[in-house]
């Protein structure tokens, strides 16, 4: 599940099967974690004037970008990105046909083609507020190589995240797994005056299987 080759052919197949197009959702929705979202936007904002920089990682075909767009008081510029051209091209189409008024009007969207263990290739170090990651780093480490490449891609997101930016990673992976690999590679990505922290808090269970927010925020100190 880590080749762009594999997600090309899935997004082909999946959107072959309707006349119309269809977000694919994986795991759930946005309004399972509108309340998680929206109220981390409302509570970090740096300045009055600071437009929040908001990526997608690995975003597929989900809404879950374009309704931060659409539902966001604060000012966003929201980044949805996948390694899969297929679906870049589906949604910038989609939201062509149909367009998406922003809450706030100074709010942006946009979708490109990116390889998620290459962030730092189209960001610079600390300039990202928010990372979102529903089910990118659970597909990596289900792959052959993933746990390399979900290293890798945990690594270059703590690089491109300002230091009072915020990582989250929605994930069906048991909190006794999950929590453990975060609070490690964590201890690798200190900076000076800058302590992450990961706190869990559970979704919601969908079709019997229970999901997590994992939640990767900075502790200041002076």
């Amino acid at each position: 599940m880590d080749k762009k080759s594999t997600w090309d052919r899935f997004y082909t197949e999946n959107s072959s099967r309707t006349p119309t197009f269809k977000n694919f959702e994986w795991f759930f929705g946005f309004d399972a974690v509108r309340h998680i979202i929206l109220t981390l936007l409302l509570q970090h904002k740096p300045d009055p004037d600071h437009v929040f920089q908001i990526l997608d990682i690995g975003c597929g075909t989900s809404a879950l970008g374009p309704c931060i767009y659409k539902h966001s008081t604060t000012p966003v510029q929201i980044t949805c990105a996948d390694i899969s051209p297929i679906a870049v091209k589906l949604m910038q189409e989609n939201i062509r046909s149909k367009p998406i008024q922003a809450n706030n009007v100074s709010s942006l969207l946009r979708f490109v083609e990116m390889d998620c263990t290459q962030v730092l290739s189209h960001y610079s170090p600390n300039s990202i507020d928010l990372i979102v990651d529903k089910g990118t780093t659970d597909a990596l480490l289900r792959s052959k190589e993933g746990k390399g490449k979900a290293r890798l891609m945990l690594n270059q997101c703590m690089k491109v995240l300002r230091n009072s930016g915020t990582l989250l990673q929605f994930s069906d992976e048991d909190p006794d797994a999950r929590l453990l690999w975060l609070e490690t590679e964590m201890q690798k990505h200190k900076r000076e005056g800058v302590i992450r922290n990961v706190v869990i808090q559970e979704v919601g269970e969908l079709r019997g299987v229970v999901y997590f927010c994992y939640q990767v925020s900075p502790t200041l100190h002076s």
